[in-house]
């Protein structure tokens, strides 16, 4: 018979963010957890996992996939190897949130397509999904955006989802960390954990 101290505990869920550099990760996690998240102006701040523990789960500030502002090439290959190693091995992540600049995706995507490469976002997209990991769009700086529909009509479809985007509101979130507007994504995180 086993006591209660042989018994393993349930691992705690954890939910990662992923993205480029700059497109507000470091704020939102922030925002849902209420810690205080280090956080820079100029992109690849954040170079190691950052986890934060809340009363349900495990949060992850990821570091930011793309350029890295004063940070030599080596060290950002070594920092990209870390971050698809933790993904890999972690069988505790039950979720990702793979944070975009609504802003400047779709000038982004255009500029990879132009190149004949597949944009950082869509890779990491499919990276997840590869990995059997559920994940939210999360379309930050949405008061950025001029057409609103429009806009993340176009976004979607680069993930192969058809619009209306609308119809995709149990995986998408229109959000902007920086006017503290994540009520969407909180939702979407506690129906999906």
């Amino acid at each position: 018979m086993s006591s209660l101290l042989d018994q393993k505990k349930p691992a705690i869920p954890e939910i990662i963010f992923v993205g480029r550099s700059n497109v507000g990760k470091s704020t939102i996690v922030g925002q849902l957890t209420g810690k205080k998240v280090r956080k820079g102006k100029r992109p690849g701040v954040t170079l190691k996992p950052n986890s934060i523990l809340t009363k349900n789960f495990i949060v992850t500030d990821m570091p930011g996939f793309g350029f890295m502002s004063g940070v030599k090439d080596r060290k950002q290959d070594i920092v990209k190897e870390k971050i698809v190693k933790y993904i890999e091995r972690n069988n505790n992540i039950k979720l990702g949130v793979l944070v975009l600049d609504g802003s400047s995706f779709l000038d982004i995507v255009e500029r990879w397509k132009g190149r004949d490469e597949i944009p950082l976002d869509i890779e990491l997209y499919d990276f997840l999904s590869d990995l059997s990991i559920p994940t939210i769009i999360a379309i930050n700086k949405k008061d950025k955006l001029h057409n609103l529909d429009e806009t993340v009509d176009g976004i979607i479809q680069e993930f192969d989802l058809l619009p209306p985007w609308r119809q995709w509101l149990d995986n998408i979130a229109i959000i902007s960390g920086k006017q503290k507007d994540i009520g969407s994504l909180k939702k979407l995180i506690y129906n999906k954990i």
